[in-house]
């Protein structure tokens, strides 16, 4: 219908006004999404700056280079593990099995115990494996069946030769109490994918390293972004299930709390950390009550996934490991930044053989080798391998000569780590110790730089990552740091 003078148009047919309202839906439903803190804030916000003082939630957020991993998974090998009983193949350590090292090597750096004994030819026997032909002891023979999909840096140092001091450095990249772990520092650059669970967790096998919680701690980030504890067995986090018997009653509660702390705050002038931390971290209590358990049902595994990660095994600790590996890909599943594991208890206690080498590190690896290998083939036929950076490693290595008779001391002058998946080339090594496996002889890489490369593939440039502290930028790799960019794919 029109008229002469325009007043009125054409009523539109109802297939008219679909096709002209359509982009309209789409645009209520992009609202929709819009809304959610873990779908929003990543379209909405991609030029937001790494630096965010006074941030404390964990809403994610884009880094500042294309990201190759999502997540990271760290099995942290407590007490630090020989290097050339593992790794780091050195077949000149038989030949002179027995002699002064003084004689056959030169000199010899002061250890921490002093009490240097003899050449020490490693008991375990080397082979080369898969198409790569990485060497791999006989310590770990299911981790060798992924020896294509790992990166072996052979040529790690440290800072540190006492423990202590070492975990400090290797998880926060300072010697000494109070930085933030390295889990913290992702926390606060990406936010989660997941707003029921924490960005950071410790799974803990039974031992806290030396150095303490403060290892997994958030130093003057933020007390949001510290990791959260998990217990090697149920019920792993306390005060899991709530006690009131009405959820609205626990949710007034709550809000109380929340109200009466927001106040307090408010009084001092605001922005509290010790106070908005807190309210932030009962409100994710509160919904991890809801997500944990989920998480945690194990029975929604086969049958086949568990006996791959060695729930049935009888090896001591092994059990306890695989467990926490599962539970460690359930939780990239659900989007948790970081992921730390710790060893189990086994006999020989750690990786810290001073003594009784032969036992300690089979009790030791024995716990492990099962877990990491079934992590890693679990992660990869799921097609997360690609998206999660496994690392692997202590905070230092070994002597290639005897501690006394039949242990090797702390050695930070060369060591092993390894990695994979998250964008890093597999079957290959890199770097190189010296025909002893005693200092580093090329391609030196410190815990800077695998700070750097950690960041990296998560999308972060280490150099920009930084939290005012003390009158100066502070970042996870202080003043150092370089990207290994020959290890990544």
């Amino acid at each position: 219908m029109s008229h002469h003078c325009n007043n009125f148009k054409q009523m539109m047919s109802r297939r008219d006004m679909l096709a002209k309202c359509a982009n309209g839906f789409g645009g209520l439903a992009l609202t929709s999404l819009l809304s959610d803190k873990a779908f929003g804030n990543v379209l909405g916000q991609a030029d937001e700056p790494i630096v965010g003082q006074g941030r404390r939630d964990m809403i994610p957020r884009p880094g500042n280079l294309p990201a190759k991993a999502k997540s990271v998974i760290f099995l942290y090998m407590d007490g630090g593990p020989s290097q050339v009983d593992t790794f780091d193949y050195k077949p000149l350590l038989r030949k002179y099995h027995g002699q002064d090292p003084a004689k056959v090597i030169g000199k010899i750096d002061a250890t921490q115990f002093g009490n240097n004994g003899t050449i020490y030819g490693s008991p375990w026997e080397f082979q080369q494996h898969g198409q790569s032909g990485l060497w791999v002891s006989e310590l770990f023979p299911k981790v060798a069946e992924m020896a294509d999909d790992l990166c072996v840096i052979n040529s790690m140092v440290a800072k540190f030769p006492e423990h202590t001091q070492a975990n400090y450095f290797l998880h926060s990249g300072h010697g000494l109490q109070g930085r933030p772990s390295m889990g913290a520092w992702v926390g606060y650059g990406l936010g989660s994918l997941n707003q029921d669970l924490p960005g950071f967790v410790v799974l803990n096998g039974g031992l806290i390293p030396p150095g303490g919680v403060d290892c997994f701690g958030s130093g003057f980030l933020p007390a949001t972004y510290q990791g959260n504890i998990f217990a090697p067995s149920a019920p792993y986090l306390s005060n899991i299930n709530p006690v009131e018997k009405i959820a609205s009653l626990q949710t007034k509660k709550l809000d109380l709390i929340s109200a009466v702390d927001a106040a307090y705050s408010e009084s001092l002038g605001g922005q509290v950390d010790a106070i908005d931390s807190a309210i932030q971290n009962y409100e994710m209590a509160f919904r991890m009550q809801s997500a944990v358990p989920e998480l945690l049902d194990f029975g929604q595994e086969t049958e086949e996934c568990k006996e791959l990660y060695g729930f049935d095994s009888k090896r001591e600790g092994a059990a306890t490991f695989g467990r926490q590996c599962l539970l460690a890909r359930r939780m990239v599943e659900r989007g948790v930044r970081f992921i730390e594991l710790t060893c189990p208890p086994v006999t020989s206690d750690r990786w810290d053989q001073h003594g009784s080498l032969e036992k300690g590190h089979e009790a030791n690896a024995g716990a492990v080798d099962q877990g990491i290998a079934g992590l890693l083939k679990d992660l990869k036929r799921r097609g997360l391998l690609d998206e999660t950076l496994v690392v692997w490693g202590g905070e230092f290595g070994r002597t290639p000569f005897a501690q006394g008779a039949n242990g090797r001391d702390h050695n930070p002058s060369g060591f092993t780590m390894w990695m994979a998946g998250g964008g890093i080339k597999g079957g290959m090594s890199y770097g190189s110790t010296d025909e002893w496996g005693y200092r580093v002889a090329d391609k030196k890489v410190d815990i800077h730089d695998l700070h750097a490369t950690i960041l990296h593939q998560l999308g972060i440039d280490h150099k920009k990552l930084t939290y005012r502290f003390s009158g100066r930028d502070i970042r996870l790799t202080d003043v150092h740091g370089h990207v290994i960019r020959k290890i990544l794919a």
